[in-house]
Parts: C-alpha cells; sequence; structure tokens
C-alpha cells in the first residue's frame, strides 16, 4: 500500500493560516497629554487674532470700541465691505497689487533658477565668490538698500511707475540659494546623456532640469508672492499717486483719518488682503512642504 505524499508547504496560504498581528495601542500618557494641551493653547493663540479680525470686519464701529469687547457681533453688517468697492477704488489697488506680485514671482522663478542651476551644474570663473556673495546678501537688511535704491529709481524717472515697485524684487538672494540647493540633488548623469544627445545647456535647463524643480518652484512662488502682496514700505514711497496704491498702502493710508481710526474698514480690508494668500497656500501646500522638507539636501 502506498503511501501518501506530504503536500509541499505553500507560503502563501501559511501566511494567511497566521493570525493577523494586533496593532499596539498607544497609552494616553502624562507626557503626551502635556503635549496636546500645549499645542492647542499654542493653535488657539495663534488663531486668536485672525478670528479676532474676521469677526471685527462684519461689525460696527460702536460695537468695536465698546467695553467690554463682544466677541460675536450682536448686529453683523457687510458695511465695512461694501465701502472698499463703493467709496474707495479697491478694483484698482486689487490690480495693482495682482500685477506686482504676478510679475515678481515670475522674475524669480525664472531669474532665481538660472542662478541657481548655473551655481549648482556649471563650473566658471569666480563660481565660488559669487555664491558667497548671494549668502552675505542673505545677511545684509533691506533697510541699507532702501534710500540707495530710492535715489536710483529716482534718477532713472521710474519712480510712481510699476517698473518702481517691480524691479528692485525680480531677483532674490532666498531664491537664488533655494534653486541651488535643490538642484545640487539632480543627477549629473541624467544631464550628461541629454548633452549626448546634441542638447544644448538651455534645452538641458528648461526640458530636463526645470520639471524636476516642481517643490522649490513652488515653495519659492509662495514665499515670493506673500513678500510682495504684504510689502508695505517700497510701495508706500515708490507710488506717488492713487492710481499705483497696492492694498497694504490703500490700507493704511484710507483707514487712518486725521482724528481717528476706522477699525471696521481696517479689519475688512485685512480680511481682503489676506484672502488670496489662504487660497494660494491651500492650493500649494504639498508642494511648499515638499520644496522645505528637500531644500537643504544634495
Amino acid at each position: 500500500m502506498a503511501l501518501a505524499t506530504p503536500a509541499a508547504p505553500n507560503p502563501a496560504v501559511d501566511r494567511l493560516a497566521q493570525p493577523a498581528p494586533q496593532r499596539r495601542r498607544r497609552r494616553f500618557t502624562t507626557g503626551r497629554a502635556l503635549t496636546y494641551t500645549v499645542l492647542t493653547v499654542g493653535v488657539a493663540v495663534w488663531l486668536l487674532p485672525f478670528v479676532w479680525m474676521v469677526l471685527g470686519s462684519v461689525k460696527t464701529q460702536r460695537e468695536i470700541l465698546i467695553k467690554p469687547p463682544t466677541i460675536w457681533p450682536e448686529n453683523p453688517t457687510g458695511d465695512n465691505f461694501a465701502r472698499w468697492f463703493t467709496d474707495l477704488n479697491f478694483t484698482q489697488f486689487f490690480t495693482n497689487s495682482v500685477v506686482v506680485a504676478v510679475v515678481t514671482v515670475l522674475g524669480n522663478l525664472v531669474f532665481c533658477s538660472m542662478v541657481g542651476y548655473a551655481l549648482a551644474k556649471m563650473e566658471f570663473p569666480g563660481k565660488k565668490l559669487l555664491f558667497t556673495l548671494v549668502m552675505v546678501m542673505l545677511m545684509v537688511p533691506g533697510v541699507v538698500t532702501f534710500v540707495p535704491l530710492f535715489v536710483q529709481v529716482t534718477s532713472l524717472g521710474l519712480l510712481n511707475t510699476y517698473p518702481a515697485l517691480i524691479l528692485p524684487f525680480l531677483t532674490q538672494p532666498i531664491g537664488v540659494f533655494l534653486m541651488r540647493q535643490f538642484m545640487l540633488g539632480i543627477p549629473e548623469p541624467l544631464m550628461e546623456a541629454a548633452r549626448i544627445d546634441g542638447a544644448g545647456e538651455l534645452r538641458v535647463f528648461a526640458r530636463i532640469v526645470m520639471p524636476l524643480c516642481g517643490p522649490p518652484l513652488a515653495t519659492l512662488g509662495i514665499l515670493t508672492f506673500l513678500g510682495s502682496w504684504n510689502n508695505f514700505l517700497w510701495p508706500l514711497v515708490a507710488a506717488q499717486s492713487q492710481d499705483m496704491y497696492t492694498l497694504p498702502v490703500a490700507l493704511s493710508l484710507y483707514s487712518t483719518g486725521q482724528q481717528a481710526t476706522d477699525y471696521g474698514l481696517l479689519l475688512a480690508g485685512a480680511v481682503l488682503i489676506i484672502t488670496p494668500i489662504l487660497l494660494l497656500f491651500v492650493a500649494l501646500q504639498r508642494y511648499f512642504i515638499q520644496g522645505v522638507a528637500t531644500a537643504g539636501l544634495k
């Protein structure tokens, strides 16, 4: 009588037969509770001014100044927002801010990427000196160059024009540094293969390098847009007429009178200014986090 041959072991069946590993539950320790408490308090403190700004924008001047202050508006009103579109030339201010911010962002994306590529992937005399100069410029406060820049713009006859608001910020050292640090991590064989196929340096930059730089470009775009959109001191000096005012300048000049400050108009304008920034960050936050995380990697 023939003996039955034992079946060969089946790893897939054995894995299915094994009991599923139980996920360990995290114990709610005192340290974890303290951490959550501190984080919650920190977030609440950070959000409090924004909540007060939004709620105050729909209050009347009397309710904003009442003591003790009220948190929720008793009689919500949209008059503060309506005055920006009726009494003030909000459309012109918004257009000026958009033009200045968009052109500044595009200029930084193009020129900072070019300089960053040259510092990261090309060899030329004075390369280390140029990078050292970029790092030094990162440490120079903007107020140091404010007066010489104003004199130069005035001597060129650009005062009270879009070039006066855009050209001084068309390329910034932080953008050059960010793009260089990211491009250092792009593999050299990838670009060498394109050069062997006959691609020139400009084509390698445009077709090979730039498509790989999505995260740092998004990060640079957000940071540049934020700085240009919120810039107040330079547009206040360079814009000499109402037609060239940007939103921060208009917010400062028209919400503060000679006798008192119109806080309702001020808070409503602040909401209008901050809304595009929040929308931009929400749309590009994934790329922004990736760009910040990989900026220091080689």
